[in-house]
């Protein structure tokens, strides 16, 4: 029988049932400030030691987080996360930094294995050398204020045939035949944004002042290049990102193009409006892979077991241990994630299901980042588990496309599974210009600190129509069209965490490419690459998942024509 507890690690330096309060953890730090390192095996042991101390935080900080956004409606869930952000973090991080520098200052620093902390000890000198103490309090207030925006989106729902929805739920009515359905829903959801579009300009102008701030005080001319240092963006720059928002311009957005012409003349519509996006072009009613949240956790842990049954075996645990919060209801928050448990050494998946396709690809998603976490929960160091986008979005984008070959699980005849595929595989395309707009968007933002309101639609309008606005015509629809960036939680919770998503995107075609043509050696290398962590900088994980870290024209153009390849053979 397979054994579904969680094994308990148990603590070595901290006391096993340390209460997370400051007068606690100022003795830990301060000993670990104190203590004298005579070796290299005692630099060893201390980084050890610290690090335990750092995941039992992440934790206790990561279930404040993950029970505040099941209920966002909750004070007093509010507050213990409020508690964290700002009586405890902000005492912290001078320490953090105290800590840093004595790492860095150490004569034995030189004589650990290079090749194991190379990456570790990159990313301390780097949060060196942007540490501000004046930033402290500033990041404080930001991380609360930022918290703001799930309170404002978890409240919305809208009434449709006299039923409540949250706007999650509602957004199947787009997806309905009946033109008139569609319309009346899209229309329904915009109306509700709008409400609250003025309170969420002026959150998110509060935020823009308090970033800008940040980045003035580490030195930096704007927020953008600030986050490129803060994010340890070593592989490429913000020169990168431009060009790779030409070559999916370039690359992408014309066969975006033609398949919105092809929509336009299998609907026999003209044109296309934004409710037309979503509706199957068949003239049937959208997908429905499960009845459920409970259906879709089983039917995922099956899935799962068909590619790999240790991969299965990790959803199993993550069920058995309460570990899922996937069904929308109103007052929880929106969006999806993957909350590592640091000290527990498994995940939380929390999503907000409408029982849609989109709701499958959301659960196989996370179960990428869920099937990382586990793979990397046994690291020496808990820093080593901390991988950046680039790395973490692949694994989740790459199960995403490895987890197809299954998906007759979820659908119980072929034309419905031929039909998901292919809708998954435009999602994909459809992925990159998006995300192209979103981080040429923060770009201009942070580049242009001082602008408005006003300032800041007209840009968005202008990129969003440079890479298809949607492929729909949006005449008469200006207002919505201008107000469609509010809906990304990114621009407010986690500000430039987004062209990870189209550079990961590249990466997990590529790793589907190989799984086609070799599917165990393709999974052993994906499964390889995730079980590194960030021990290795990102060009050598991706080189160990058997594929190019490489967002250029030509890569983008090749990778470009084997997914439309795929898409005509499921026609």
């Amino acid at each position: 029988m397979i054994n579904l507890t969680i094994p308990k690690k148990k603590r070595v330096y901290i006391p096993q049932d340390l209460q997370i309060k400051w007068e606690n953890l100022e003795v830990i730090l301060n000993e670990l400030l104190e203590r004298p390192i005579g070796n290299v095996q005692e630099l060893e042991q201390w980084l050890k030691d610290k690090s335990e101390l750092e995941a039992a935080l992440e934790e206790d900080f990561a279930w404040r987080y993950i029970r505040m956004s099941c209920d966002t409606a909750n004070e007093s869930l509010v507050k213990d996360f409020q508690y964290f952000a700002t009586e405890i973090e902000p005492k912290i991080s001078p320490v953090a930094n105290k800590l840093n520098q004595k790492f860095n200052d150490s004569p034995f620093i030189d004589e650990l294995d290079q090749d194991k902390f190379f990456v570790y000890i990159r990313a301390i000198r780097k949060a060196l050398e942007i540490y501000r103490e004046e930033n402290v309090e500033l990041l404080t207030r930001l991380q609360v204020t930022q918290q703001k925006y799930q309170g404002i989106t978890g409240a919305m729902s809208v009434t449709l045939n006299g039923q409540e929805y949250t706007l999650e739920q509602a957004a199947n009515f787009i997806k309905d035949t009946d033109r008139q359905v569609r319309q009346q829903a899209w229309e329904t959801i915009q109306q509700r944004r709008m409400v609250d579009k003025d309170e969420l300009n002026m959150l998110f102008d509060e935020l823009i002042v308090m970033r800008h701030e940040v980045a003035l005080n580490a030195g930096f001319e704007n927020y953008r290049d600030y986050m490129f240092q803060a994010l340890g963006r070593f592989d490429y720059s913000p020169q990168d990102c431009y060009h790779f928002h030409e070559a999916i311009e370039k690359q992408i957005v014309p066969i975006l193009k033609e398949q919105a012409e092809k929509r336009a003349e299998l609907l026999d519509i003209a044109p296309l409006k934004p409710w037309d996006m979503e509706v199957s072009t068949t003239g049937k009613p959208a997908l429905k892979p499960f009845k459920n949240g409970g259906e879709l956790i089983d039917k995922s842990i099956a899935c799962f077991n068909v590619i790999d049954p240790k991969l299965g075996q990790m959803l199993s645990i993550m069920k058995a241990n309460n570990l899922f919060d996937v069904e929308s209801r109103k007052g929880k928050a929106p969006g999806g994630y993957n909350y590592p448990l640091a000290e527990t050494g498994a995940p939380f998946i929390f999503m907000n299901s409408a029982n849609s396709l989109r709701d499958l690809t959301t659960m196989v998603h996370e179960g990428g980042h869920a099937v990382h976490t586990f793979l990397t929960a046994n690291l020496e160091l808990n820093d080593f588990k901390h991988c950046p986008s680039e790395v973490a979005e692949l694994a989740s984008m790459s199960m995403e496309l490895i987890s197809m070959d299954n998906w007759n699980i979820y659908f119980d005849n072929e034309e419905d599974l031929i039909r998901a595929k292919k809708e998954q595989l435009v999602d994909v395309l459809k992925t990159l210009p998006w995300v192209a707009v979103i981080d040429q968007f923060q770009h201009w933002i942070y580049t242009n600190p001082s602008h408005n309101a006003a300032d800041r639609e007209e840009a968005f309008k202008q990129i969003y129509t440079r890479f298809g606005a949607g492929f729909a015509n949006w005449d008469g629809q200006e207002k919505e069209f201008g107000n469609i960036w509010q809906k990304q939680l990114h621009l407010f919770e986690v500000p430039f965490y987004y062209i990870e998503y189209a550079i990961a995107q590249l990466g997990a075609i590529a790793i589907w490419k190989n799984y086609k043509e070799n599917p165990s050696k393709a999974l052993e290398q994906y499964l390889n690459a995730l079980s590194l962590g960030y021990t290795k900088p990102i060009n050598e994980i991706y080189e160990t998942a058997g594929i190019k870290f490489d967002f250029s024209l030509s890569y983008i153009e090749q990778l470009a024509s084997f997914v439309k390849d795929e898409l005509q053979k499921l026609n």
